[in-house]
């Protein structure tokens, strides 16, 4: 378990989530509404050298990112899909088998349609500046 404690810890705790699971491109984030995953996300992003202006997909369901090394990213935001096919018609499967990161918001949204190797990275709101985050990595290669 990490501890965030305030937002000033963000940039160390994105780098030690990088260290734990660098090698893993699908990136799954629960927690509650308001728990932080798209913070997080952005600060994972911007330690990757993101260079576009990062914002939640939550309408475009979406968002691709470019990084100073011309690699692509992508934040996905499952809130609003009501099933399946909606994702698989915006194609999903070629996101997730890109190799490319794919950080995705609301993955039970789409549980049978993610990866068998991915991480899992829990948000717990423990209070409004701290955080409780796990990360657990499914079917590793």
């Amino acid at each position: 378990m990490i501890q965030l404690n305030s937002l000033a810890e963000l940039v160390p705790v994105s780098n030690q989530l990088l260290a734990l699971a660098s090698d893993v491109p699908v990136w799954c984030f629960y927690g509650e509404m308001g728990a932080g995953k798209t913070t997080l996300i952005k600060a994972i992003c911007d330690q990757l050298g993101v260079i576009d202006s990062m914002s939640s997909p939550s309408f475009s369901v979406v968002n691709e990112y470019e990084t100073k090394s011309r690699e692509t990213l992508y934040h996905f935001d499952f809130f609003r899909i009501k099933s399946n096919q909606e994702a698989l018609d915006i194609g999903v499967d070629d996101y997730f088998h890109s190799d490319n990161y794919c950080f995705i918001e609301w993955p039970d949204k789409i549980q049978s349609l993610l990866p068998d190797h991915h991480v899992e990275i829990s948000i717990k709101l423990v209070d409004d500046n701290k955080r409780e985050i796990n990360l657990m990595e499914h079917g590793k290669k």
